[in-house]
């Protein structure tokens, strides 16, 4: 069933205001930082909240015109799955599946048919009489996934169901999921996710809010690809700085010149980013000059040293304008021979052939 929704809930000061599309058998994931408005928008979806204007539907059914038609969450066809598995402790893993058919009406040895059915598709079938304080961590979101599809919604949403996971737990709970929402022609899914690899490996099209609005939407690939807000930029281990379009590059609000290869939307004199790979960052110490010509070289200091994966990634602190936050990755060698620590000064280069500039 497809979605569609136009949203605007004022909480306070706050405003959240969205419109949102997901074709049947798709997945859109909602992207953003924290109190940007995702779990608000999707407290409207589940019938949670009510918007203060606007309207949700869903394959031609109206869920909510505000102010006068507001379907209770329950009579929604809506399914949700959490970070926390929220089973019940008293029930058996099948019964904690077989809740959700009994709940629409099915008999009890039919709700218990299709938990059967479901615990054997997410390969928790040998948990069926288990309790719930038995299971891991992993083996309770399986059954927790089995139970939000057993119900047969129209419409899944997804609140951040890998963040309570363990590193080893999260990667075959992220290919379960490929694999059943795949396999849903009908169904709609929205995804509310902070892990890029979610929204890569499992979702169609992606929204970035901030503020309460959308500010990039796209296919998943392209916007972690081409990030146009610091937020997707730092999720999609990118740098981003932002400024106006000029015809080789891009002017800060400071008046420096960031020489890059400008994207065929491009427009000068127009908002635009500057963004870059940490691995094309060069890292000299203070003073000293940089190797060969690169058109883009800025003095910074370094905030933070951390591991990620087999390099260094380096963070800055304060710097001359658009040093200010930028990431560079280094070997841990080249880190012991300049001698980096936090708060030593430092030259940063970047050729202008790996900056790429988009429109803001």
């Amino acid at each position: 069933m497809t979605l569609h929704a136009e949203l605007e809930l004022t909480r306070g000061t706050f405003t959240v205001s969205a419109v949102l599309d997901v074709p049947a058998g798709t997945v859109l994931a909602v992207l953003g930082p924290n109190g940007s408005g995702k779990s608000t928008v999707l407290s409207c979806l589940a019938g949670l909240l009510e918007p203060s204007s606007g309207m949700v539907t869903l394959g031609g059914r109206t869920l909510t015109r505000s102010p006068r038609l507001h379907v209770p969450p329950h009579a929604r066809g809506v399914g949700l799955l959490a970070q926390d598995a929220m089973l019940f402790p008293h029930l058996s893993v099948v019964d904690n599946v077989a809740f959700a058919p009994r709940s629409r009406g099915a008999s009890r040895a039919a709700s218990r048919e299709i938990a059967g059915r479901w615990l054997s598709e997410v390969d928790a079938a040998e948990l069926a009489e288990r309790k719930p304080a038995q299971l891991s961590g992993g083996q309770a979101q399986r059954v927790a996934i089995a139970r939000a599809l057993a119900g047969e919604p129209e419409l899944l949403l997804l609140d951040e169901p890998l963040a309570a996971l363990d590193v080893d737990a999260a990667p075959a709970i992220r290919g379960l999921l490929r694999r059943v929402l795949r396999g849903a022609e009908r169904r709609a899914t929205v995804l509310v996710t902070h892990d890029p690899l979610d929204a890569l490996a499992l979702a169609d099209q992606v929204v970035v809010f901030a503020e309460g609005r959308v500010v990039e939407r796209g296919p998943a690939r392209e916007v972690l690809a081409a990030p146009r807000t610091p937020f997707t930029a730092r999720i999609a281990g990118l740098n981003l700085v932002t400024g106006t379009a000029v015809d080789t590059g891009l002017r800060t609000p400071a008046g420096q010149l960031i020489s890059g290869i400008p994207a065929p939307d491009v427009l000068a004199g127009e908002p635009a980013v500057a963004v870059f790979q940490p691995g094309a960052v060069a890292v000299y110490p203070a003073g000293t000059p940089t190797a060969g010509s690169p058109r883009n070289t800025v003095a910074a200091v370094v905030a933070t040293l951390e591991p990620h994966g087999p390099v260094v990634r380096l963070r800055t602190m304060d710097g001359a304008g658009w040093a200010e936050g930028v990431a560079a990755d280094l070997t841990p060698a080249s880190v012991a021979e300049l001698g980096l620590e936090p708060g030593t000064p430092i030259r940063l280069s970047v050729k202008a052939a790996a900056v790429a500039i988009h429109p803001a």
